[in-house]
């Protein structure tokens, strides 16, 4: 396996435990109510229930079924286990899975690997390979062998770690190997470059998915989505709408009104600004008012207007019909 300091035998063996560890559960539960319930006669399974002798044969299944799948994983030096399969699929003719694991864990414990997702769910990429590692399984695939294709992407207003705006991107691993399957991958937007320079072939956007490669841009999707909820700003009667004076392009469509709280409360100030920008554009500027260093607090900061210098936060901002 793809870990410092374990093969892939050690966590074929490890895995056998896991399965092992189910039948020490379902054991171990019957013989504690043997004592913690004396009256069941849970030691004499004759005289036990028929739901308890039911258990109790449900648990001996159990353990007969691990045994006998760990005896057969163990069969000609573990090369049955799934894991190992996984990686005889790549091995040359002449040689075997061990060789494969061998050129793993040599490229794994390189300190320029590519390493994303959570512990349950690993995505990692080495100078050779593109893995998946998930808590029962491994998904393997080599470079000059497989195709990545981008199939999907979900926009996620605030990420559990940073407490900032997210976007996750599910990415297609097809290998031309008939002997492995196609697996996905998952990786934030932020760590899309990273991933592309480790690869020795383009990724391509079979979706036509709009990757946010900044934390601007994303801030950005999630400003938009915020505004939107806000209330509607209608334009009196007779009056025009300008171009947009950042960018020259769009006509402007928003206007600041303070909404957040009452007069007199707060730090928002009220702008009597006619309306003068662009959705996209106020968005660029509420995003370049703010610490780069703490995205988390982005969302409920406050900046000036870029005009008159009034404070306000993304409450105030309304679009205009």
């Amino acid at each position: 396996m793809c870990f410092p300091h374990m093969n892939a035998q050690s966590f074929s063996v490890q895995r056998s435990l896991c399965d092992a560890h189910v039948f020490i559960c379902v054991s171990g539960y019957y013989i504690g109510m043997c004592f913690a319930a004396p009256e069941q006669n849970l030691m004499y399974v004759h005289q036990a229930s028929q739901g308890w002798q039911m258990y109790f044969g449900f648990s001996l299944a159990v353990q007969l079924v691990s045994c006998a799948l760990a005896f057969y994983w163990s069969r000609r030096g573990w090369a049955n286990h799934p894991i190992c399969r996984a990686l005889g699929a790549h091995a040359l003719p002449q040689s075997s899975w061990r060789a494969v694991a061998s050129s793993i864990n040599t490229e794994f414990r390189r300190i320029d690997k590519f390493a994303s997702g959570c512990p349950s769910a690993r995505v990692i990429v080495t100078d050779t390979w593109v893995m998946k590692v998930s808590t029962y399984s491994l998904h393997v695939a080599l470079h000059q062998d497989c195709h990545l294709t981008v199939t999907d992407s979900r926009q996620h207003s605030l990420s559990p770690e940073l407490n900032a705006p997210v976007q996750i991107l599910t990415i297609t691993v097809a290998s031309i190997n008939p002997r492995v399957q196609p697996f996905d991958i998952r990786l934030k937007s932020t760590e899309y470059v990273e991933l592309q320079e480790k690869l020795h072939a383009p990724i391509r956007n079979a979706a036509n998915v709009v990757i946010h490669l900044t934390m601007s841009e994303l801030f950005l999707e999630t400003f938009k989505t915020y505004v939107r909820m806000n209330a509607v700003y209608k334009c009196p009667s007779g009056q025009e709408l300008e171009p947009c004076i950042g960018c020259m392009q769009a006509s402007a469509s928003v206007k600041l009104l303070r909404l957040c709280q009452a007069d007199g409360e707060g730090e928002c100030q009220q702008c009597y600004c006619r309306p003068m920008w662009c959705l996209t554009c106020m968005g660029k500027w509420f995003a370049s008012r703010q610490d780069q260093q703490q995205p988390e607090t982005w969302l409920s900061s406050r900046v000036p207007c870029p005009t008159c210098r009034a404070k306000f936060c993304i409450l105030d901002v309304c679009s205009v019909e």
